[in-house]
């Protein structure tokens, strides 16, 4: 069940298709119907101020950074607004330094930079939402600078053939946030890992609610949820598989590996369900803590070979 309303989020197979729009600038500001061949000069026109800039069905080899206000990045067509290759700053499509911003219906792939680090979105400071995005076949989907006052919310958007742990770099993973406030995931889906974590994050407060986690194609990867430093929050309704190529096996969410900086008592991770894929039998464990805070490790339905919960 909860796979199908995953793959219902997920873009639609038509943006695979998407060609660059017919006539017409590629990014409007929505409060001005002025047009921009490039999506920094949209940005730029707006200054300080607040806006939504509409960005019309195609293939964009563009990026741009967003240094102030309240500004919303929304596809014409969801799913056939398609950000490819072009980083700035050697970072993201879209860097981001204002007091928040909004994403909507686009698609991020083939983002490379020179420190194996390049992403869909940077976020360096303020708030970010995203709904009905894809980021796929890139470095990262999302990396996140320390941020502490930050909330992130991600909705109904889909995470493919994303990290990676290779070159003797530090690891890239499908999203990656550092210290915010509080990271909440709905209704999305992580698939076919190519290394790294599907998500880690160093926030105080996590949210992952009725979303699919589907390793069973994924290339070394490690943990499914990674909370690098300790968090409390809810992780519940979600589908997790377990595929085969893994880096690290040992658990499928991990509390506190690296650190405890702040509290997990409260954290409480019920109503999942988790498995390995078929054919493999090998142990492993549902949630690994290494807090020693208080925990609850509610009712999940796990599959042969996972332990429920394992102190370490």
């Amino acid at each position: 069940m909860l796979l199908s309303v995953a793959v219902l989020a997920a873009i639609p197979a038509g943006a695979l298709l998407a060609q660059s729009a017919p006539g017409g600038a590629p990014f409007t500001v929505v409060e001005t119907g002025k047009g921009y061949d490039h999506l920094q000069d949209a940005i730029n026109s707006l200054g300080e101020g607040d806006g939504t800039i509409r960005i019309a069905p195609g293939t964009w080899h563009d990026c741009g950074v967003q240094p102030h206000g309240n500004v919303t990045y929304v596809a014409a067509v969801p799913g056939q607004a398609i950000f490819d290759g072009k980083v700035c700053e050697e970072k993201a499509a879209l860097v981001m330094r204002g007091q928040s911003m909004r994403v909507e219906g686009l698609v991020f792939q083939n983002m490379r930079a020179f420190d194996a680090n390049g992403a869909g979105i940077r976020l360096e400071r303020g708030d970010l939402t995203v709904r009905e995005a894809w980021f796929r076949d890139s470095e990262q989907g999302i990396l996140s600078a320390n941020f502490p006052a930050g909330h992130v919310v991600i909705e109904q958007s889909t995470f493919t053939r994303l990290g990676r742990c290779d070159r003797g770099l530090s690891c890239a993973h499908s999203l990656y946030f550092g210290d915010e406030a509080s990271v909440v995931i709905r209704r999305s889906r992580f698939e076919q890992g190519t290394g790294g974590h599907y998500v880690k994050s160093h926030a105080g407060r996590i949210e992952v609610t009725d979303s699919s986690f589907d390793d069973s194609r994924g290339h070394t990867t490690n943990y499914m949820i990674d909370l690098s430093i300790g968090a409390t929050g809810l992780i519940s309704g979600n589908w997790f598989v377990q595929g085969r190529d893994k880096e690290n096996y040992s658990t499928f969410i991990a509390n506190a590996a690296e650190g405890h900086e702040h509290s997990a008592d409260g954290l409480t991770i019920t109503g999942n369900t988790a498995r390995l894929v078929p054919g493999l039998s090998r142990p492993t464990v549902f949630v690994a803590d290494w807090s020693g805070d208080r925990i609850t490790v509610g009712n999940n339905a796990l599959g042969p070979g996972i332990a429920r919960f394992e102190r370490r």
